[in-house]
């Protein structure tokens, strides 16, 4: 049996196995029925491993143990695996947010919270900064700047990044307007974003900004974040966003931002 590289490297990201259980369970398949020597030659583990790696498959659901002598495996239906896998998944992420969640107030958040303050003294304010690339990467960054805000957040964005802010971000910017926060929102309006900017005009003030043509977001004055290619031109995968969080320049975006705010058409008139 022959199973290329790629095929085991896929399946072992998808369903949580090592390499030496991706070759096992992958040669069990072809069999139907085997034993732990024969899929050992076949997946090309070691002999010594076989066994640990066949209990380790039985205790997943991958395989079941046929009664008998010699001692053979038999292999689960493929869809019936996928089913175990991802109850197993759902359960085992449950599992790991409840002890996240355990986690605040105790000593061990405290001495994370200390070390971290602590290291933030040392830090030259030109070390403030990153990279973030990846459009998903770019959304969690968002979100963790937006979450500390205090006063103020101005977003400025594309007509698709608006359906996008809306999807990711409208549950934080919910909770900063019961806060007080006031929040900025400018992008081109036109038909493709008039039903997320009529969802987020509950919740924002939104603007049309009209011939500009820019991503970026600041925060309390203090963060910022911008893009740098356009979305319309760039694969999410390999998007790119500067993190910077620098009071002196932040602030400075922030201003010209205002004065070109108020020459913006608010988004209720640009709707009709």
């Amino acid at each position: 049996m022959i199973v290329k590289d790629d095929f085991l490297s896929k399946l072992r990201n998808l369903f949580g196995l090592n390499l030496y259980e991706v070759r096992v369970w992958t040669a069990l398949l072809s069999r139907g029925v085997s034993t732990a020597g024969e899929l050992s030659d076949i997946g090309n583990v070691p002999r010594s491993r076989a066994y640990d790696v066949l209990e380790s498959l039985e205790k997943k659901g991958f395989v079941v143990m046929k009664l008998g002598k010699p001692i053979k495996y038999i292999a689960v239906d493929p869809k019936e695996v996928v089913e175990r896998v991802k109850k197993y998944f759902h359960i085992h992420a449950q599992s790991r947010v409840k002890r996240l969640d355990a986690l605040k107030g105790t000593d061990i958040l405290n001495e994370l919270n200390t070390l971290h303050t602590q290291g933030i003294e040392f830090i030259e304010p030109s070390d403030l900064t990153g990279a973030i690339r990846g459009r998903h990467n770019i959304y969690t960054h968002l979100e963790t700047m937006i979450k500390s805000a205090q006063k103020s957040v101005v977003i400025v964005t594309t007509s698709k990044g608006v359906l996008r802010k809306v999807e990711a971000l409208k549950p934080e910017l919910e909770r900063l307007k019961k806060k007080g926060v006031k929040i900025k929102i400018a992008a081109p309006i036109n038909k493709e974003s008039a039903v997320a900017v009529n969802e987020i005009q509950k919740i924002a003030e939104v603007r049309d900004a009209k011939g500009m043509s820019a991503r970026f977001c600041v925060v309390d004055g203090k963060q910022l974040m911008f893009m740098l290619l356009n979305d319309e031109e760039v694969h999410p995968t390999y998007d790119v966003g500067v993190w910077i969080d620098t009071p002196y320049f932040a602030s400075a975006v922030e201003s010209m931002f205002n004065t070109n705010w108020q020459s913006m058409q608010d988004a209720s008139k640009a709707l009709k």
